[in-house]
Parts: C-alpha cells; structure tokens; sequence
C-alpha cells in the first residue's frame, strides 16, 4: 500500500512533456512533395550535343517536346538515329530527303507510350542544326519535313538576354 502510495504522488508530481503532433507536420511536407511532383515533369530545356553550336537569339516561347532532327557537319540524325550523311545533302540536287522521309513514318509506326504518341502526333519538328550548316541544306530538311505532314518547324537557338 506504501508502495502504491508513493508511486502516485510521484507520477502526480513528474513533469509532464507534451507530445509532438505530427499531423501537420506531415501535411506541409504532402503538399510539398506534391508541389514538386508536379513541376519537375515539365523539361524546358532541350540538350545540345557536343558536336552541334547553336545560333543566339532572343526567345520568347519556350520549347515542347517534339521530334528532334540533329544537323552536324557529318550526319543528320532523327530521334537520335543516323539518316543520312551532311556533305552528302550539300551534293545532291534531289529537293526532299528520302532517308528522312522514311524515318519520319517509321516513328509513326513505332509509337510506344503515352508520350510518345503525342509527339507524333503533335507533327512538329525542333531542327537543332549546327550555325555553320548551309541554309541550303535546312532548306531540303525543312522541304522534306512539310512534304511528310510535319508542318509546324522550329529551329532550336541558345536563349540570351533580352534587350529590353
């Protein structure tokens, strides 16, 4: 009885520590991860390979995910897959490109994806082509491109300051 006694005027008498409440602890780090979720899916910035120097300009409309034609001053490669050679381009007389043009309909054939399938079907084109390559050669890209239904083309240029 002493025991039990003395055991509750020592509980009586021991400070009690509040305990932490971590319910909106853990809404505030939901609605960040959320938060981050949703604004990292979005790729602004499309990546240049080594090979390739891009002309500046002032940009105002931020680039979409799109099929990709890389020009170089030795091959000209869609999606990441070699078409056809640049010198070889210069040379000919042809005004569309058949190598292009067969790549073009293989990707919409080959649609794998969600993502995929929208840019197909968005049919638009990003050139990201070397500031030394010949209009000339842009010019049958471009030609052969609007030939395979691909009418909306953009060139992709390094965004410097505005001057305003």
């Amino acid at each position: 009885m002493r025991e039990n006694r003395r055991i509750r005027r020592m509980e009586r008498n021991r400070k009690k520590i509040p305990g932490l409440n971590l319910t909106s602890l853990m809404d505030v780090f939901t609605i960040l991860v959320f938060f981050l979720l949703a604004n990292s899916s979005s790729s602004e910035v499309l990546a240049t390979p080594k090979q390739i120097t891009l002309p500046d300009s002032v940009v105002e409309a931020k680039p979409r995910e799109t099929v990709v034609i890389m020009v170089s001053p030795t091959t000209v490669l869609v999606q990441g897959e070699s078409v056809v050679n640049t010198p070889d381009l210069l040379v000919s007389t042809d005004k569309s490109i058949p190598a292009i043009t067969q790549r073009l309909s293989q990707l919409e054939q080959n649609i794998i994806g969600i993502s995929t399938k929208e840019i197909v079907e968005s049919k638009e084109i990003t050139v990201l082509a070397d500031k030394t390559i010949p209009f000339k050669v842009l010019k049958k890209i471009m030609l052969t491109c609007t030939a395979s239904g691909y009418g909306k083309i953009s060139l992709a240029v390094i965004q410097k300051a505005s001057q305003n």
